[in-house]
């Protein structure tokens, strides 16, 4: 136990600058340390245990000599009950400092998820799209939240605004904040179960988006329309046109073909390779080429308009550039079939089902109804030349091969079906005959 030293009035204590350590009596071990500098702070000397302790209670005078005082009486009450306040103010601190760590809005977690995920996604857009739905939807409401405390009031208040009205959007928008605040858990920037999760959680209090929201399919040319399609199609000039022929052919997604390059193309065998890295399903894909989507390849070594052959491109290159260089957009081919229905008063090319002009992505559509309907190829072999992933995972199991000799056939037969032009059927009115 320290020796009480003489217990000083504050005039006293103030007028201590003599460096070294001064106590000034009414609590045991108080002091009043003195620096060189001049500096002066309260130390509380006390036995903690078997060890003596050295305890800083603040700085002098912004600490008065009775706040001093008061905070050594509370610090030796903890030792006299065995607690060390020392250890204790350390942990208290750590704690501060974890906690202030673990202070993250949901705007900065989001932002964090987006960069850190960003470089493995395959479409450049995909970051955007996420910035763009949630800086829209979820930030007015949860942005400057701290993670921690998002529940599910939070999430339903985000939610219950567009689950209706743009249900699509809504879920995309659900499971972008269930995959930042996932992440967040895993970061230790929040505890507990997910209250964005949609099994057996938000499933109970919102109705399935199937049950709401009207499927959307890409609007598809009827399958006797293809070959007067392509017929005009062919009288179209530019590169847009070109890559719209061969993405037809192929029954390929339109990223896939404008982003071929001619390393991918193997034309002695009638074959193109793309790989895995630019395959929706991450699986490369082989395409069986029909002699009309060669013909196109071809056409794209020689000087138009003549036999002269262009240099011979490098593998890296382009097969169907954009005029600047870089990659054709979607909208490029798009525009082609909106210039072609601009030639007519109103609009030739739509889908039957809904008046709607067609699109691109529409002629995968009239590719497996044609398979369907007009061939007799098992349904598997279409669903190999759209590269579409097997959901039954038995199925996929057992599937090793690709059908790919089969399917030259199929393509072969696709391409001969889109030269033809069909003629519509002569409608003739049976009247029965008047008495």
């Amino acid at each position: 136990m320290p020796k009480k030293a003489a217990e000083l009035s504050p005039l006293a204590v103030s007028r201590l600058t003599t460096p070294g350590l001064h106590f000034v009596g009414g609590v045991a071990g108080l002091a009043l340390q003195v620096l060189e500098s001049g500096g002066r702070s309260w130390i509380l000397r006390v036995q903690v245990g078997t060890k003596r302790r050295d305890m800083g209670l603040g700085g002098y005078p912004d600490v008065t000599l009775a706040d001093a005082k008061e905070a050594a009486r509370v610090a030796r009450e903890k030792v006299r009950r065995g607690v060390d306040p020392i250890q204790e103010a350390k942990e208290a601190r750590d704690m501060l400092k974890l906690a202030q760590a673990n202070a993250v809005p949901f705007k900065r977690a989001a932002a964090a998820y987006i960069e850190t995920h960003e470089a493995g996604w395959k479409n450049s857009k995909h970051a955007q799209q996420w910035k763009n739905s949630l800086e829209a939807h979820a930030y007015p409401f949860i942005g400057d939240m701290l993670v921690r405390d998002i529940e599910l009031p939070h999430i339903m208040n985000v939610l219950e605004p567009i689950w209706r009205d743009k249900t699509e959007t809504a879920n995309r928008v659900r499971g972008r904040i269930e995959k930042i605040l996932d992440w967040s858990t895993t970061k230790g920037y929040r505890q507990g179960l997910n209250p964005a999760r949609w099994k057996g959680h938000l499933a109970n209090l919102l109705p399935a988006k199937n049950k709401i929201a009207k499927e959307e399919h890409h609007p598809a040319l009827a399958i006797s329309e293809l070959g007067a399609f392509m017929a005009e199609l062919r009288q179209q000039h530019g590169m847009g046109a070109q890559a719209l022929q061969f993405a037809i052919l192929t029954a390929a997604r339109s990223g896939e073909v404008r982003g071929a390059r001619w390393r991918e193309f193997d034309l002695d065998n009638r074959t193109w390779t793309i790989p895995a890295a630019r395959m929706k399903a991450k699986n490369e894909h082989r395409v069986p080429l029909s002699q009309a989507a060669v013909d196109i390849l071809r056409a794209r070594l020689v000087v138009p308009g003549t036999d002269d052959e262009l240099p011979k491109p490098r593998g890296d290159d382009l097969v169907f550039p954009a005029p600047r260089g870089g990659m054709l957009s979607d909208a490029t081919l798009l525009a082609v079939i909106k210039r072609m229905n601009a030639q007519t008063e109103r609009p030739r090319w739509f889908d039957p089902r809904d008046g709607r002009p067609v699109v691109p992505h529409g002629f995968r559509s009239t590719f497996r109804d044609w398979a369907s309907e007009r061939t007799s190829y098992p349904h598997e072999m279409g669903e190999m030349a759209l590269a579409h992933v097997i959901s039954d995972k038995v199925e996929a199991a057992y599937r090793r091969g690709d059908l790919y000799a089969k399917r030259h056939h199929m393509m072969a037969d696709w391409a001969e079906f889109a030269s033809k032009v069909e003629k519509a059927a002569q409608v003739i009115e049976l009247r029965s005959k008047q008495a």
